[in-house]
């Protein structure tokens, strides 16, 4: 979020970051509020468990991941946690190699997809905590911009590197 604070000097302050999930995002900007971008979360989940799951623990959890557009923090950690508790024992599952002396996770996929939604929790919902600021819960506006730069950057694609850096 950047915020044109003084229009003759035209001075930008930073009030806030929306990022698509870089876990170095999330700290780099020191105080700033961060919020995590929901189409991406969810891209991230939709990742992990695909579109169509044949457990219906990732069923669930797609649909869990589409509720987070819907939610409120408190209703979405609630649902997460019942989640949890439900396909906790699924969730545990073990595979043993032919030599039984190694073993790996059976839903590893899932696993990570819950841990995720449960990493990102603090900042999936930074918008509803900064009102004033109004911040969006995506980064749809961001991308349509660049959509924006990059088509006019293919328009030209003989331009030397430095003059498609003048480009706005």
């Amino acid at each position: 979020m950047i915020r044109n604070r003084a229009s003759s000097c035209e001075r930008l302050e930073i009030t806030g970051i929306v990022c698509d999930g870089k876990r170095s995002l999330f700290t780099a900007f020191g105080a700033l509020p961060v919020q995590m971008c929901h189409f991406h979360q969810t891209a991230i989940i939709t990742r992990y468990i695909t579109q169509k799951s044949k457990f219906q623990a990732g069923k669930e959890m797609k649909i869990l991941s589409y509720q987070l557009k819907h939610s409120s923090k408190s209703e979405f950690t609630t649902m997460l946690k019942q989640w949890h508790e439900k396909w906790k024992d699924f969730l545990s599952e073990k595979t043993y190699t032919d030599d039984n002396k190694r073993w790996f996770y059976t839903h590893k996929r899932l696993q990570s997809a819950y841990r995720s939604l449960k990493t990102n929790l603090p900042y999936l919902f930074t918008y509803l905590d900064y009102p004033e600021i109004g911040m969006p819960n995506t980064t749809n506006s961001l991308e349509g911009t660049f959509s924006s730069l990059k088509t006019k950057i293919r328009m030209h694609s003989g331009t030397k590197e430095w003059r498609k850096k003048n480009y706005q």
